[in-house]
């Protein structure tokens, strides 16, 4: 028992000293286009929660979150979260443990969305898009949210259906995991489905299905295209077609 004890304050102490050691504060205005993986991995080094990108203004009316996949390393959020930004967004980024079910997420993210929320009375519209992995965490809001402001949420090459099938969490989330694709939509939130072309996308092309597809009534549903900017449009390229055209 006194060595599983000495094995345990050795495994708490290892991890306090690498945790020290990712811990950063990370602001949007010092992102560079020209160094989007530096930038992405200072993004992925933030404590899990909810992280203010900007100073805080009255002129903010618009909450923004961008909430990311499974095993990201971030840099395909740089241009999206620069381009979505403006005088009157105030732009932040969920980081959350994607080793745990989606429910626990969403529950963290709905209390740091309420709390922001009593505290700003000036935010009028909050704006969830979540990639990926992380598209299962907003979607848990269509049904769920009570608030008089309206919410849009943004599901961007988002596995609707559950983890997908070659996931090594697959079994696991399936027997431990209560989550269910969203059925329903509440008053106030209008939910978009941008999926792309299964067969471009390297998370999806060799399943026998596509897991972005769900029947929602009241949603709106957009296929992106083949390309973008010469590119083939994959799964990462997606949130900045997505953020390219959500500006517009």
């Amino acid at each position: 028992m006194k060595k599983l004890n000495i094995y345990f304050y050795l495994f708490l102490f290892i991890s306090s000293v690498n945790t020290s050691h990712i811990k950063a504060d990370v602001y949007l205005e010092n992102f560079s286009l020209d160094d989007v993986l530096k930038n992405g991995r200072s993004l992925m080094s933030l404590d899990y929660g909810l992280h203010y990108l900007e100073t805080q203004s009255n002129e903010q009316k618009k909450l923004f979150i961008g909430v990311h996949g499974s095993n990201s390393e971030g840099y395909e959020w740089i241009y999206p979260l620069k381009t979505i930004d403006s005088n009157k967004t105030f732009t932040t980024f969920f980081r959350y443990n994607d080793d745990f079910c989606p429910n626990r997420s969403y529950i963290k993210l709905n209390k740091e969305i309420s709390s922001l929320l009593d505290n700003n009375q000036n935010i009028n519209e909050v704006v969830l898009i979540g990639h990926s992995y992380g598209a299962m965490v907003v979607a848990m809001f269509s049904d769920k949210w009570t608030r008089d402001i309206p919410l849009s949420i943004h599901s961007v090459a988002g596995p609707l259906t559950g983890p997908i099938s070659s996931s090594a969490k697959s079994s696991f989330f399936k027997n431990l995991c209560d989550y269910y694709p969203p059925n329903a939509i509440n008053n106030n939130v209008n939910f978009f489905q941008w999926r792309t072309i299964k067969e471009l996308d390297g998370a999806f092309k060799n399943l026998e299905y596509d897991p972005q597809v769900i029947e929602l009534q009241g949603s709106e549903v957009i296929r992106l295209p083949e390309t973008y900017n010469n590119r083939r449009l994959g799964h990462n390229w997606s949130l900045s077609w997505v953020a390219d055209h959500i500006n517009k």
